[in-house]
């Protein structure tokens, strides 16, 4: 009784309101929903989301699905009290979305372009996984610099102080990683030779720096191209390196099955978390996955939002993702969040 007199009351405030317009005024919050999931290993509006040619590829008797995030950017206060009672839905302040100063069409073009990013980081660490190693190439000497009358264009930078330099960044990263002044072994080849110079770095914009641009590349026979539209964002990154794997290899990395995932990769094939993991976890289970990949930073926020007979497999690397598939392959017991 005292259930009905609470839905009795709950329904006439709701009718009061409605008879205002305040149901229908704009808030400043925005409802995200379970978005859209397309198969990496197949097509969209009839053209194959992975390209090769040039060399023969491989084909799948399962999928690998990378999951998005609907955002309705325009929300009244009725469908937030939808979203607020609905177990796929989450309401959230219109800023954490659409950043104070920033209009929904910059957020949409920062978010293109962080999607191009991605794909360029999928082929790359999907190529380096793949044995197809990343060259750090000398594009220009500074002729005031410090690599001046040692370093040429052309040259491949090899190492830094016996570190391997494995992606531009890590070139970046080993300089800036003791401070101006310092007299850096910096290992290259040129022609094919090998050698190592002594370079100190200089300090130029607060930073130590040794008065090159450079230029990274992954010499590779053949052409490859992703060609996805409409989605945003740099999340698809992981999904998009596994897909480029099965195609190149001839082990079918889904076993059959429908795999779903996310997360950011870096050149290196580092996994970073993601927004809406708990709305993803709803597309994929709609979309008949039977396992799904978790970023290991999402995987505290993946556990409070499970989806029924939807194991979540706890990956930090690409190698994690690879391993966690083929011991769902041979029936093992991949790592889990």
């Amino acid at each position: 009784m005292r259930r009905r007199g609470v839905t009795v009351l709950l329904g006439a405030l709701l009718t009061t309101l409605l008879s205002i317009g305040v149901l229908a005024a704009p808030i400043p919050y925005v409802v995200l929903g379970p978005g859209p999931t397309v198969n990496t290993l197949g097509a969209e509006d009839g053209k194959e989301v992975i390209q090769i040619t040039g060399r023969e590829t491989s084909t799948s008797a399962g999928q690998l699905r990378l999951t998005t995030v609907g955002v309705q950017p325009s929300v009244k206060l009725r469908s937030a009290i939808q979203g607020w009672f609905s177990d796929d839905e989450a309401v959230v302040p219109r800023e954490l979305v659409y950043p104070p100063g920033e209009s929904q069409e910059e957020v949409e073009e920062r978010n293109a372009e962080d999607f191009k990013v991605s794909q360029t980081s999928a082929e790359t660490a999907a190529l380096r996984e793949l044995g197809y190693p990343v060259q750090v190439v000398v594009k220009t000497v500074a002729a005031d610099g410090p690599s001046n009358g040692v370093l040429k264009p052309g040259d491949v930078v090899t190492s830094v102080d016996g570190q391997p330099v494995t992606v531009a960044a890590r070139l970046t990263e080993l300089i800036r990683a003791k401070p101006a002044g310092t007299a850096l072994a910096i290992g290259y080849t040129r022609n094919g030779a090998a050698a190592t110079a002594r370079i100190t770095s200089r300090e130029q914009d607060g930073r130590p720096r040794i008065g090159i641009e450079i230029d990274q590349q992954q010499p590779h026979p053949f052409t490859l191209t992703i060609d996805l539209e409409d989605i945003g964002g740099p999340s698809a990154g992981l999904m998009f390196a596994l897909g480029i794997v099965d195609k190149l290899t001839p082990q079918d990395l889904t076993g059959g099955r429908i795999i779903a995932g996310t997360g950011t990769i870096d050149d290196e094939g580092r996994v970073g978390p993601i927004g809406g993991i708990a709305q993803k976890l709803v597309g994929a289970k709609d979309a008949g996955a039977t396992a799904f990949l978790v970023p290991a930073d999402n995987c505290a926020e993946a556990v409070r939002n499970p989806q029924p007979d939807l194991p979540l497999l706890r990956v930090a690397t690409l190698d994690d993702a690879l391993m966690a598939l083929e011991a769902l392959r041979s029936g093992g017991q991949p790592a889990r969040c």
